[in-house]
């Protein structure tokens, strides 16, 4: 028979081996987490500021049109980076933070200037797929972990990405 101190006892035993008790993840579990997490932040990070040198030097007859999409997408891509470190910080760690951390980390590389309209397009497109395998990468670690939060978070930004992947590739089909 269990007593009422027993009982009392178990629970706080298995506190004690949590790394956030309130939010219920070892630290191994929230190692694994952030690290998906940095690594997706990394590569958010250089595809943000990709989006912004096409923003500023796409040339050529379909300027306008990519102009306002570069625009709209490193907004978008702001927003998106943004809900990810502070994903990371839930969970109390430092998320990274500055270029050299993100070129060092990220599987996107960075673009010249010198790209014509539809090759930024083109480069864009890589990175979504890029970003889409470390989302389901991520969404991988967090169900291993019972981390639906993180899971929602990134449900949202796959269909995102997913849908402007299918705009852009329409775009590009001449």
């Amino acid at each position: 028979m269990i007593t009422d101190r027993e009982t009392a006892e178990k629970p706080k035993a298995k506190l004690q081996k949590r790394a956030f008790a309130r939010l219920g993840y070892t630290k191994m579990e929230t190692a694994e987490l952030v690290d998906a997490l940095n690594k997706l932040l990394a590569n958010y990070s250089v595809h943000y500021q990709k989006l912004r040198n096409f923003h500023w030097n796409v040339k050529g007859p379909d300027f306008f049109d990519i102009h306002e999409q570069f625009e709209q997408q490193y907004n978008d891509a702001k927003v998106a980076i943004d809900d990810v470190a502070e994903r990371i910080r839930v969970f109390g760690q430092t998320p990274l933070s500055t270029m050299r951390d993100y070129l060092e980390t990220s599987d996107i590389n960075e673009s010249s200037t010198d790209l014509s309209g539809m090759e930024m397009v083109s480069e864009v497109l890589k990175d979504y797929e890029v970003l889409l395998e470390h989302m389901f990468n991520t969404i991988d670690v967090a169900l291993n972990n019972g981390d639906s939060g993180t899971v929602d978070m990134l449900n949202s930004m796959v269909k995102y990405i997913e849908k402007k992947h299918w705009m852009l590739t329409a775009f590009s089909k001449k």
